[in-house]
């Protein structure tokens, strides 16, 4: 299971990336599949993956909140953890997260988000709910 955060990278960088992990699936688990950043809507990074070989696939249901994103971008981290893991115990994250354990039995997947750092990003609490449940061990990658 790995995981990459496309804030300090480009498009072709962050597919590059991808490929190099040995990902064959980009699940996108930003709750809102748009940004300001070019080549990072839904849209053009599907188009973009395809060319590569690599799958995408959104799950919205494990997107951080609106009040985690807030937290987030203030730089209150433990606050937009405490969010998000609430959040996780919903009933849609739980279906959303029981799909993604089972796609990663099945093959190489790498969660998408903006942060650059795991550490500071929901993407990691995703990546360590689906270890516990599968066994994968979590790599977290980087643009190339």
């Amino acid at each position: 299971l790995l995981t990459i955060g496309y804030e300090d990278g480009n498009q072709a960088g962050v597919v590059a990336g991808l490929r190099e992990g040995g990902a064959t699936v980009l699940a996108d688990v930003r709750a809102l599949a748009n940004s300001r950043k070019p080549g990072f809507s839904k849209r053009s990074l599907a188009t973009a993956l395809e060319a590569a070989g690599i799958a995408y696939w959104h799950l919205p249901a494990l997107g951080t909140p609106a009040a985690g994103r807030e937290a987030a971008r203030a730089g209150r981290t433990a606050e937009m953890h405490r969010i998000f893991r609430a959040h996780l115990a919903g009933v849609e994250p739980q279906a959303a997260l029981a799909a993604l354990a089972e796609r990663t039995r099945r093959e190489p997947v790498c969660l998408l988000c903006l942060e650059d750092d795991p550490a500071r990003c929901h993407r990691t609490l995703v990546a360590e709910a689906v270890a516990v449940g599968t066994g994968a061990p979590v790599r977290h990658l980087h643009p190339a």
